[in-house]
């Protein structure tokens, strides 16, 4: 009797893997294409800047979100550590998904993963497809998985100096930073500004700025303009090949990019000398 009892509950229990299995490998949630999710209240500290990315899937992978509420418990921990990589606050990167994206529901975030609304521009060397935006057939950025988008995010902003001037707000200023996007041209929508800060206020997602900033971080976000030269660390580079690269020290590429430790990531934007 007590082996019958056994093997029911042992069978109860795989069932409920394999279905958990089965409906994140459909959906491949953040939270498992990171080596693991972990709680944005637990030390955040010992989180790296910069955190280099898992590698990129070799397919699209379509995601489903249902509400407002899901899309943030997906992507809250993505935009915690592109703050803390990149110096925009959380709350920003979050309300700006939620609102470029339509929830994660929009038809160009559904065949694209474009969570931002970022066009092609000059210079886009990865995937991309058209879509009717201010004009009809406009070439925007496609990623494999939203998480690129979020760092390709992180990395326009602060690679474009018309944006400079944001990361010298505080970093809980989400109503500063909101105006500033709208003052940079990121939308032409008048009413950007309000409706960013709608989003944070009613989702209450400052609360992930507050978390990351109580967990003692402190914004060494380099901001490079269009005159610096700058190399966007590839897989492989070190500090120690980019110093012979660019006959610098390991010392001075530290100090020129306010970095405090030689743990680089891919898609970084390093400031070097010509």
């Amino acid at each position: 009797m007590k082996k019958i009892i056994l093997l029911v509950l042992l069978a109860g229990v795989a069932l409920t893997s394999c279905k958990s299995k089965k409906r994140y490998s459909d959906q491949l949630r953040t939270k498992n294409v990171q080596n693991e999710r972990r709680n944005p209240n637990k030390d955040i500290s010992k989180n790296s800047d910069n955190a280099e990315l898992p590698a990129e899937p070799s397919k699209f992978i379509r995601f489903k979100i249902d509400s407002p509420a899901e899309y943030i418990e997906t992507f809250a921990e993505t935009a915690q550590l592109e703050m803390m990589g990149y110096g925009i606050p959380a709350s920003i990167t979050l309300a700006q998904g939620l609102l470029e994206s339509g929830n994660g529901k929009g038809e160009l975030a559904m065949k694209t993963n474009n969570h931002f609304g970022i066009k092609c521009h000059k210079g886009w060397e990865g995937d991309y497809d058209f879509h009717d935006d201010d004009e009809k057939g406009e070439c925007f950025r496609k990623y494999n998985h939203p998480m690129y988008s979020f760092r390709d995010h992180s990395i326009f902003l602060t690679t474009r100096s018309r944006y400079a001037f944001l990361f010298e707000l505080k970093h809980t200023d989400y109503k500063g930073w909101a105006r500033g996007l709208r003052k940079a041209g990121y939308a032409t929508d008048p009413r950007y500004p309000q409706k960013l800060i709608y989003l944070i206020e009613k989702y209450d997602l400052h609360k992930y700025d507050k978390q990351i900033k109580k967990a003692g971080y402190t914004d060494n976000t380099v901001v490079v303009t269009d005159a610096d030269n700058i190399h966007t660390v590839q897989k492989g580079d070190t500090l120690y090949s980019l110093s012979k690269k660019y006959y610098l020290s390991v010392d001075e590429l530290m100090q020129m990019n306010n970095l405090r430790s030689s743990d680089l990531s891919i898609g970084q934007p390093l400031k070097v000398k010509k």
